[in-house]
């Protein structure tokens, strides 16, 4: 590895239990959902667990997960969508301790690199939302915690500096050049970890409410290593470590963007051997 550069780079992908994977050839012929973390596992060292937005996690099922994976594997996991997308419940903070509850095995074992806290495209930056995301960041302190914006109301100084001061890590992101977005940013908020998301550029199917059509993008290798070279080696050289999801799930772009991405980390001198 490159003196001045993080300690490792995780690539990975933003779930991996999708069916169209067989198809597209990613999983074996007649794979099983719960065949596919072991399989995942084969190609990647870590990934990021959405079924944590829809359903709170649960010890158990976490702990299974874990047994399929190699110990050194790392997970990140999203926050749920009711302290997200949803009117807060009155006792969101007992809500908070169930959620920290569900990631207790992966907090014991050392495997969660952070929790994604990733917030809509309605969610702007209001008096209430700003008093809404720091109980939040309160309540959850102690976790590793990342934020991903959607809004582009977000993108100020002030915000970063409060992150920063949190040891909160931004996610940088990449997604349509769209009006009102969240534009793409190499700010690092947190020495430990930066963390990028890539959603795809599908500027027609964005925000059409067909996750089929706005994740349906795959990119190009040039694509690739521009935000390499204007993007990623900047944020290596000032955090210990960083992670990199791939999102653009449909048709299996996923994963084989994830696997050229590492390729091309390679080519830079900002990863050694597996990712």
């Amino acid at each position: 590895m490159s003196a001045g550069t993080t300690e490792r780079i995780f690539v990975g992908t933003s779930g991996y239990s999708y069916t169209e994977w067989v198809a597209f050839g990613f999983y074996p012929a007649g794979s099983k959902p719960g065949q596919m973390l072991g399989s995942y596992a084969q190609r990647f060292a870590v990934t990021e667990l959405n079924h944590t937005w829809y359903q709170m996690p649960k010890a158990e099922a976490i702990e299974r997960q874990r047994g399929q994976v190699p110990p050194d594997f790392r997970f990140t996991a999203k926050l749920n969508r009711i302290f997200t997308h949803e009117e807060l419940p009155d006792d969101w903070k007992q809500q908070v301790a169930v959620y920290r509850h569900g990631l207790a095995p992966l907090i014991q074992s050392g495997q969660l690199m952070a929790v994604l806290m990733q917030f809509p495209a309605s969610f702007d930056r209001s008096v209430a939302n700003r008093r809404r995301l720091a109980a939040l960041l309160d309540e959850m302190s102690g976790l590793p915690l990342a934020v991903e914006f959607r809004q582009g109301s977000w993108n100020t100084g002030k915000v970063f500096a409060e992150l920063e001061k949190r040891e909160v890590t931004l996610v940088a992101v990449d997604e349509p050049r769209l009006p009102g977005l969240f534009p793409p940013l190499e700010v690092i908020t947190n020495p430990s970890l930066f963390y990028v998301r890539f959603h795809g550029r599908n500027v027609k199917g964005w925000g059409s409410g067909s996750k089929q059509t706005q994740f349906d993008y795959d990119y190009s290798l040039e694509e690739l290593e521009e935000w390499v070279r204007e993007r990623i080696a900047p944020m290596a050289a000032r955090a210990g470590e960083g992670v990199i999801f791939f999102n653009n799930h449909v048709r299996g772009q996923a994963p084989r963007n994830a696997m050229v991405m590492a390729q091309v980390l390679r080519e830079h001198g900002l990863a050694d051997g597996q990712i």
